[in-house]
Parts: structure tokens; sequence; C-alpha cells
């Protein structure tokens, strides 16, 4: 019994030995963009950052409401356009070409 016991504490103490922990950075964190969206028209509107021909849907935006939408994924400096389209589809707002900067402001109509 004491030859058990004697076992178990030198396998405890060697498991709880120190580990050797290797550190390493990450890539950069991206900066985080934000657009300050205000919607004029009469109805909610789902609001899209399109880069490089793909849509990344933001949010519901209702009608005469202003947000401020975090974008995910897409760096400052990127080359984009803000697309908002009516939940029923009737109309679609697009800008004109821009360079996302940390916050971006666009408004329809």
């Amino acid at each position: 019994m004491r030859a058990l016991l004697a076992g178990m504490l030198l396998v405890a103490a060697t498991a709880c030995g120190g580990r050797q922990v290797n550190v390493e950075t990450g890539p950069p964190a991206t900066a985080a963009v934000t657009v300050r969206f205000t919607n004029n028209d009469t109805s909610p509107v789902n609001v899209y950052v399109v880069n490089q021909g793909t849509d990344l849907f933001l949010k519901q935006v209702a009608a005469n409401t202003t947000e401020d939408l975090p974008v995910a994924g897409v760096a400052v400096g990127t080359q984009v356009r803000l697309k908002a389209t009516r939940s029923d589809g009737s109309r679609t707002f697009t800008s004109d070409p821009m360079t996302l900067a940390a916050t971006t402001t666009w408004r329809v109509p």
C-alpha cells in the first residue's frame, strides 16, 4: 500500500512540474471600421458593404433612424461601395466608390 501511495505521489509531482511554453505574436489586428448610417427613407433598409463584388450584410436599419454599424473583416483603407436595399426590394441605393475610414458616414436617400 505504501509503495502504491509513493508511486501516486511521484506521478502527481511529475505531472505538476513546470512545462516549457512558447509565446508567439499573431498577425496584427485589423483596425475597427464603423459605418455611421442614416436612413432617411420611409422604409427599413438592409445595409451592405460591397467589397470586391461581394455583398457583406451589416444590418437592417429602420426608417428615419441613424445607427453605427460595425464592419467585420474589412480593413481601414479598403476601397468599397455601400448599398442599402429596401426590405421589400423595391429600391436600392448605392454609394460611389469610397475608401473606408475608421468611421465612415453615409445616408440615404
